[in-house]
């Protein structure tokens, strides 16, 4: 089944919740020419997938460190140049794909196959959720020796660790020639986030996911910027915990309670922090754990202090919440299980994300105060 078939199907859908046929409709006037940031010293590497609609499949890529772009594309078949509508309607023999710019410096072809398994059915040899036809299909293409002998490997793995009672399907191909999509699929999810969610909840890539996955679903690879940022997990996990009930009850205003316990929102521009430009460290209320640093807050206009990437990866727990009509993405701290607020993808560059978070979540800790508060690791980081 197509994305245009599959919105036929949905227009019943939505007309009974209220919205418009617009909200599905198309839009090839939308530009969308990358530009690709390329670090200094930077390893450049590419890396190619298939993972069904590949709207769905340039998020959990471009969030990472270290990747530096994913664009969707065209690949595997026979027709040179092919247009959208050829690849979904005629025999092109090609498959979306998405195709991944990393800097191998920063993270590893291995972490992007772990990310590409938690994206995907790799069960379905047919189609991806409701996207079903040969188009659509999951596939990895490997550049050389060297990855195909990682994505076997990796591929086995899965198939070992009894995640899926089903066969892993996935095919592991050479790869071939990359076509560019169309500018209007180019950061589809950023450029019209409505129409995206919508489509994305209607799809049940994430209810899958979340059903396979549970707590793994959210993979955090161990890249050479993470590892310099964040403390050893073992020792984290013995210094940062959430206290008793009791405890809680006792050191969280009434606020703090109702946001960190009961995923509650603050108003906005009325909360401690929304404005703060003090050089510092956002720490867990509840447990102490660093979270996001002054140097990646920036002024979004929504009341709610917004930060472009967490300080340490592995503190930062994320999860598809289904509280309102259209699914998010809440955010968690891992230790001490305090709902922070969501993640969202209209942020500034380089990485397009905002997360925005509760104050009441949070407690700052000036720059010129890290060391006399046991953060002296994070000093150079505000």
């Amino acid at each position: 089944m197509t994305r245009q078939r599959t919105f036929l199907f949905l227009i019943p859908l939505l007309a009974i919740a209220g919205f418009s046929v617009w909200l599905i409709a198309g839009d090839r006037n939308s530009s969308s020419s990358k530009q690709l940031n390329i670090p200094a010293n930077a390893k450049i590497e590419t890396a190619i997938f298939a993972g069904g609609c590949f709207w769905c499949m340039e998020p959990p890529f471009e969030k990472q460190a270290g990747v530096i772009a994913a664009e969707s594309g065209y690949t595997g078949g026979h027709k040179k140049n092919p247009t959208y509508e050829e690849v979904s309607h005629t025999d092109t023999g090609h498959v979306e794909a998405v195709r991944v710019t990393f800097d191998a410096n920063q993270i590893a072809y291995s972490d992007l196959l772990e990310i590409f398994w938690r994206n995907i059915d790799p069960t379905d040899r047919y189609g991806q959720f409701v996207d079903q036809g040969s188009s659509y299909t999951s596939a990895i293409f490997v550049a050389n020796d060297a990855q195909r002998e990682q994505a076997t490997a990796s591929k086995q793995q899965l198939a070992e660790s009894g995640r899926f009672e089903k066969e892993i399907v996935t095919p592991i191909q050479d790869a071939s020639t990359f076509y560019l999509a169309e500018d209007y699929h180019q950061d589809y999810y950023k450029k019209n986030p409505l129409r995206y969610s919508f489509y994305r909840r209607m799809s049940g890539r994430d209810e899958f996911i979340d059903a396979a996955w549970g707590d793994d679903r959210n993979y955090h690879p161990k890249t050479k910027a993470a590892a310099a940022a964040s403390t050893d997990s073992a020792d984290a996990g013995s210094r940062y915990s959430r206290p008793s009930e009791t405890v809680l009850r006792d050191k969280l205003t009434d606020l703090q309670y109702r946001v960190t316990q009961q995923d509650a929102t603050e108003p906005p521009f009325k909360n401690t922090y929304w404005d703060n430009k003090q050089a510092g460290i956002y720490v867990d209320f509840v447990s102490g754990e660093p979270l996001f640093s002054s140097k990646d807050k920036f002024k979004s206009g929504t009341g709610w202090p917004s930060f472009t990437r967490p300080l340490v990866r592995d503190n930062v727990v994320e999860h598809t919440d289904y509280k309102l009509i259209l699914p998010r993405t809440e955010v968690r701290s891992k230790h001490g299980n305090s709902h922070l607020g969501h993640v969202f993808s209209d942020g500034p560059e380089p990485n397009g994300l905002r997360y925005c978070l509760n104050s009441a979540a949070l407690r700052f800790i000036p720059a010129d105060e890290l060391e006399g508060q046991g953060y002296a690791e994070f000093a150079e980081s505000p």
